[in-house]
């Protein structure tokens, strides 16, 4: 640890510096790495685009916000970077500016994001009226301390977790991360792999001592991880553009790695955050080959192209495989050790993340075989991307294939190294242990399974008798649950009706009220210019009017007194 004093707050120091702890040293090392990658990738993609240097001006100072976020030694800091790293999403989103789209999605994530940054920011402020610190060991100190009272961690907890909620896409925040898919492909990679995402789920490892010291605030992180989980994977089932169905594969995984910290898996959320940044990295990437390919994100007007790009389609089915959490590839591993917590923790959750491995494996591979499969549904002549763009694509296949071994049931060193980490001595946490055989069992036939039935419905077009006998879900999942109309409903439309009665207000009542002021103050000054007229006789009448009424009142109060 290096920092040095920055400011000083109602007589307490602030630094500013840097914190190297197992944890945070393998985000840098993750974050390091994909971005690399994807700024390699990068030349290629965006070769020919005018505004070039801009694009890496942005992706640059997006990978930068990152590292400093994740080497923060205080709150403030983090905050610092917290917001950084969302100005730098909003201007990569919206990079085609000229799209309606684009800047629409771009203003979408800035405002999603800034609503959980207010929980996030109420939190940091709490933490220090309680203890005069935003360090983090001071903090965790006071924490397992008992200074700060219960309730009031339980609060902070939750308010750290909304800001991982707008930050990482949960429900009910999770909207605007389907819509950043409008920003270049590379960037979609980053986002949903190494950077803005993940910095959701690092602050509720970084924090991990808070929520720990609070039962209601883990389960709140489950039960929202676990909802997510299953709620984005029924979106992705029915999605045609290739990006969308991957952010809602994001969505989904990202609620499997809250879910696991959530039930005490800390090791497993944390694990999984990052085996799944490369294999997503990849799988982004490799959509975006195709797309630079045929110009077009819907899978339906591609087809045939694994024998065309044959080295785009190896690298998007390892990643596929990765993903669904089949062996021997990475997710497998990670997948396995949430599943396992989640058994341990509470039955209902880990159903919950079975059925999403169902689901993960059917929309993955109905990517794979409407794409690459089949006979081609396009016109172009179609061709390998060049070797600035299958070059990081292949490096990331390989460590989507061989990452998963630093940690596996029997040989634990990722764990062990990660659990080293002082700040979380003598925290109850779930074990690194390997599960019950029957779990591992059931998610590979069940990832099976769902492969076995997109090879039906993508490949020998079986018709679902589920959508047959119950079109309303299909149509549901379809339209995201109509989740967006809602919010528009309520908080648009909602917000602009609120306007137009405060505007009617503003103009009939107050407007109105100072008009009768107006109205009633001109009247007397008028009756008063009438009177100052110089006629002696009217003044002498003014007078003798007045003293008769004085006189009457005086008369009326005497009696009252005396009777």
């Amino acid at each position: 640890r290096n920092d040095f004093r920055w400011i000083s707050i109602g007589g307490s120091p602030v630094t500013f510096g840097f914190e190297v702890n197992p944890l945070n040293a393998m985000m840098l090392g993750m974050v390091s790495l994909v971005s690399l990658l994807i700024h390699l990738y990068s030349v290629g993609y965006m070769h020919g685009d005018e505004r070039y240097p801009v694009f890496y001006q942005y992706l640059g100072l997006f990978t930068f916000a990152m590292l400093g976020l994740v080497i923060s030694p205080n709150f403030l800091q983090v905050y610092i970077f917290w917001e950084l790293v969302g100005l730098a999403s909003f201007l990569l989103i919206g990079f085609y500016y000229y799209k309606p789209e684009a800047t629409a999605a771009a203003k979408k994530a800035f405002i999603m994001t800034r609503i959980g940054d207010v929980g996030l920011f109420i939190a940091i402020i709490l933490l220090f009226l309680y203890t005069g610190s935003f360090d983090y060991s001071t903090i965790f100190n006071q924490v397992t301390a008992g200074t700060i009272p219960s309730g009031s961690l339980t609060l902070i907890a939750i308010l750290i977790f909304i800001g991982a909620v707008g930050k990482s896409g949960q429900f009910p925040l999770h909207t605007w991360l389907p819509d950043a898919m409008e920003g270049p492909t590379p960037v979609s990679a980053l986002i949903h792999a190494a950077t803005m995402v993940a910095a959701g789920v690092y602050l509720v490892a970084a924090t991990y001592p808070i929520f720990a010291a609070s039962e209601t605030a883990l389960w709140v992180v489950a039960i929202v991880g676990g909802f997510t989980a299953i709620f984005a994977a029924s979106i992705g089932l029915t999605q045609t553009d290739i990006k969308r169905v991957l952010a809602y594969s994001t969505v989904s995984q990202l609620g499997y790695m809250m879910l696991a910290l959530g039930v005490g898996g800390y090791v497993a959320g944390v694990f999984h955050l990052f085996t799944h940044a490369f294999f997503k990295a990849l799988l982004f990437l490799a959509a975006g080959s195709v797309i630079h390919a045929l110009d077009t994100n819907e899978i339906y007007e591609m087809g045939g192209l694994r024998k065309r790009m044959p080295v785009t389609f190896t690298v998007f089915l390892i990643g596929a495989l990765a993903l669904s959490g089949i062996p021997p590839f990475a997710g497998y591993f990670s997948k396995e050790m949430i599943l396992s917590a989640a058994y341990e923790k509470n039955f209902l959750l880990f159903l919950i993340a079975l059925i999403t491995v169902f689901f993960t494996a059917v929309y993955m591979f109905k990517l794979v075989f409407v794409a690459f499969t089949g006979e081609p549904r396009h016109t172009k002549e179609v061709h390998e991307s060049p070797w600035v763009m299958t070059f990081p694509m292949v490096i990331l296949a390989i460590l989507s294939t061989v990452t998963g071994w630093i940690n596996t049931p029997w040989f634990t060193p990722f764990g062990d190294w990660l659990l080293s980490n002082s700040a979380l001595s003598g925290i109850p946490m779930g074990e690194i242990h390997e599960g019950p055989l029957w779990v591992t069992l059931a998610s590979v036939s069940l990832a099976l399974f769902g492969i076995f039935m997109a090879h039906l419905f993508y490949r020998k077009h079986f018709v679902c008798p589920i959508v047959t006998a119950l079109p309303f879900l299909h149509k549901l999942s379809r339209r995201k649950f109509y989740v967006d109309e809602l919010y528009d409903f309520v908080f648009v439309r909602g917000l602009k009706g609120l306007g137009i009665l405060l505007e009617w207000f503003d103009r009939f009542i107050v407007g109105g009220l100072v008009s009768l002021v107006i109205w009633i103050i001109g009247g007397i000054g008028t009756l008063h210019a009438r009177v100052q007229n110089g006629q002696v006789q009217l003044y002498g009448a003014i007078v003798f009017v007045g003293l008769t009424l004085l006189l009457l009142a005086f008369t009326f109060f005497a009696k009252g007194v005396l009777g």
